[in-house]
């Protein structure tokens, strides 16, 4: 048995725990043996082993169920978001804002207050004032767009919007940039008929819209 020879912490415990359920000891939805037990077979204490396992159950490795003791819940630490982020592509990035945008637009049109709609209608107008600069312009046309999430009233399209965010406004500055115009009347209009159907209350318009919208913007990459 692998056991931390020097003076050892939770990481390195939980770096040992994970290559023996990397390796199938244990599981999916197998239960651990107790810390006392783990933390003999690892050669660290009591408090070391539960820091270890509470890393890990912050890693979506492990679960605690009071009363019950410790599961597998998956046999690897999920990749960061922020990698796959950074390699997706252009392609990749568009077609993950029609999965949170499209659905925005509809809560929205349900949801949206007075005050939002205001919001939104001055981030409409200020997206149309900065057209010429692409990196203005790709802030602006963010701003409208999380205005939208914002009045969908639902947290966790906004977290990840807003966990996206950084990643699409990359890919859609270096998408524009790539084209000899952007940002023209047809497409500011595009904004302001979602932005009407929203208002009016209309979700199955805003939906149509929307993807169509993000449709169009996919097909210019070819």
């Amino acid at each position: 048995m692998t056991t931390v020879h020097r003076e050892s912490l939770a990481e390195q415990a939980a770096g040992l725990l994970l290559a023996r359920i990397r390796a199938g000891e244990w599981e999916i939805g197998g239960r651990l043996p107790g810390e006392t037990t783990l933390a003999s077979q690892l050669g660290v204490g009591r408090s070391t082993m539960r820091e270890a396992i509470r890393l890990l159950a912050g890693r979506d490795v492990l679960s605690t169920r009071q009363g019950a003791g410790v599961f597998v819940t998956a046999t690897d630490v999920p990749e960061a978001w922020g990698s796959v982020l950074r390699r997706a592509d252009i392609a990749a990035v568009i077609e993950a804002r029609t999965a949170i945008e499209v659905e925005a637009a509809a809560l929205a049109a349900d949801r949206r207050t007075s005050a939002e709609l205001s919001r939104m209608r001055d981030a409409l107008a200020e997206r149309g004032r900065h057209r010429a600069d692409v990196d203005e312009h790709v802030a602006t046309d963010a701003a409208f767009h999380r205005s939208v999430v914002v009045a969908a009233h639902s947290p966790i399209l906004l977290e990840l919007f807003d966990g996206f965010e950084p990643r699409s406004r990359q890919a859609m500055t270096e998408m524009l940039r790539g084209r000899e115009q952007h940002g023209d009347d047809a497409d500011q209009a595009v904004h302001e008929r979602i932005y009407d159907a929203i208002a009016s209350g209309d979700s199955q318009a805003a939906v149509t819209l929307a993807r169509a919208h993000l449709t169009a913007l996919r097909s210019m990459l070819g």
